[in-house]
């Protein structure tokens, strides 16, 4: 990937600027990607702007933020259909304490797993995959990544240490990219930048 404007957006935002060196959103009130679980609600109307890809990658990039209320966030998404996703960001919660997350949506429910973080101004994220399963790093300084999770995606099929044959999943094609939103009655700009798209960075693990 060359630079944003190869990207295709799913629920399209009305205000947002896309260049070549730098995509920025403004979000719009009631926003979400979320699906069943607990809460009772089924959200999938966010803007997220997707590349597609079948072969194994990592993707890194820098997201500036100014949130203004409660559960705004703006990050990475893998989005395969609105009931199997992945998304990481920080969530607001207020000017000096929010959760830095990531939700992964297999078969229409939606996990939520966070650690909380002094609200910054910016931060890097940096997803990788293998086949049907992923990486998600972060960074405060795009230098130094640490772990948030590993994960899979159930519809991409099994890893390749369960399969006799080359796994298919390896070759299935994944859209993936940047989403921002506003879950509440707020709005806010979101601006992405320092996009990096190659091979896949993160290690095989020998079995």
């Amino acid at each position: 990937m060359k630079d944003f404007s190869q990207g295709q957006w799913i629920n399209r935002p009305k205000q947002f600027v896309l260049e070549e060196t730098q995509l920025v959103i403004e979000t719009e009130a009631n926003t979400d990607f979320w699906q069943r679980s607990y809460y009772g609600f089924r959200n999938d109307n966010a803007p997220a702007l997707l590349i597609e890809r079948a072969d194994n990658f990592s993707l890194s990039v820098k997201v500036s933020f100014n949130y203004q209320a409660q559960f705004d966030q703006a990050g990475v998404i893998i989005y395969l259909n609105d009931e199997n996703w992945f998304k990481a960001s920080i969530e607001y919660e207020t000017a000096n304490l929010s959760r830095l997350g990531s939700v992964v949506t297999n078969l229409g429910y939606s996990d939520w797993a966070t650690t909380d973080i002094a609200t910054p101004q910016h931060i890097w994220y940096r997803l990788s995959r293998r086949g049907p399963d992923f990486l998600i790093e972060y960074a405060k300084d795009g230098v130094n990544y640490q772990q948030m999770r590993i994960f899979h995606l159930h519809q991409l099929g099994a890893t390749s240490a369960e399969q006799s044959d080359p796994p298919a999943a390896a070759s299935c094609s994944v859209r993936f990219g940047l989403y921002a939103c506003s879950p509440l009655n707020s709005s806010f700009k979101a601006q992405f930048e320092q996009l990096r798209l190659g091979a896949c960075i993160w290690r095989a693990h020998k079995t």
